[in-house]
């Protein structure tokens, strides 16, 4: 089962999230993930960091998150979980644009309730999808929105990827490809 992960830091943290990246890397070792990677501001201060990874089910998924070394130190502020599907069948490292480049950007889109099911259609401008699909509740087939990592020139494309009136609200932020390099 895959589940999308987005770890909110807490204002100010910066610096004891600097202190645990060797721990934060060390942990994720453990486990098999589709995409990865820090989001910030415009001025590279750290914001999140997102984690699409496969674990066995939902109980397995609320460890994952709960234990993961910053969040036990305080660096975060909050946690966004759900089950994800991979419309694109590949994991990041399998992007054809590559890891480098300042454009990228995580884009997460909550559901309207009055917009009923989202169907895995896949938007037209494919080559530049990093990572894209549903999020779900637990059950794995209510539909909740739709996250995606994207390559485009600023917010506003990024944003694009998804149909507003599909959605109670968009987020955009930066992303970065997260690991060792």
């Amino acid at each position: 089962m895959l589940f999308f992960c987005y770890h909110r830091d807490r204002p100010g943290s910066g610096v004891l999230r600097g202190e645990l990246l060797e721990a934060h890397w060390s942990y994720m070792d453990g486990f098999t993930l589709i995409a990865r990677g820090p989001t910030f501001t415009d001025e590279d201060v750290a914001t999140g960091s997102v984690h699409i990874v496969d674990l066995p089910d939902t109980t397995a998924a609320r460890a994952f998150v709960f234990e993961e070394p910053c969040y036990q130190a305080g660096v975060y502020r909050d946690v966004l979980l759900r089950r994800w599907r991979n419309v694109l069948g590949r994991t990041m490292w399998e992007f054809p644009g590559g890891r480098e480049g300042d454009d990228r950007y995580l884009v997460i889109g909550l559901g309207d309730e009055k917009a009923g099911t989202e169907e895995d259609v896949v938007p037209a401008d494919r080559e530049n999808l990093i990572a894209y699909g549903p999020l779900l509740a637990d059950d794995g087939t209510t539909w909740l929105g739709t996250a995606a990592l994207v390559r485009a020139p600023g917010p506003d494309t990024a944003r694009a990827v998804l149909t507003p009136d599909r959605y109670a609200s968009i987020e955009v932020h930066n992303w970065a490809f997260g690991g060792r390099r």
